[in-house]
């Protein structure tokens, strides 16, 4: 039996890095991955949702919602959750060869 490694499935069932379906693959992963990175954070500082909710003046429910999972958040908010978590965030975006950073 053959075993295939996760990029090897990766680029038969959602395409070759740089392809469009690939990129719109790599594109919906990414709220997941950021709300694993605020859970992980926020545990790494030991606070709990809701000590974390106070500090960003939300309440532990919308913390739960954003760890869980974060594609409808707005940068205004990942922003003051980082700051929270004492943690930098920079955001790269190209656009028509044009980058921009956000810190």
């Amino acid at each position: 039996m053959k075993t295939y490694t996760l990029n090897e499935i990766k680029d038969e069932f959602t395409g070759v890095k740089g392809t469009p379906i690939r990129d719109e693959f790599e594109f919906r992963l990414q709220p997941n991955l950021l709300g694993e990175m605020i859970k992980n954070t926020r545990k790494e500082r030991n606070l709990t949702q809701e000590e974390l909710g106070e500090l960003v003046g939300v309440k532990k429910s919308q913390i739960s919602k954003l760890e869980k999972n974060a594609s409808s958040v707005t940068i205004q908010t990942i922003l003051k959750v980082f700051t929270a978590l004492r943690a930098s965030v920079n955001f790269k975006i190209q656009l028509m060869g044009t980058e921009m950073t956000i810190s």
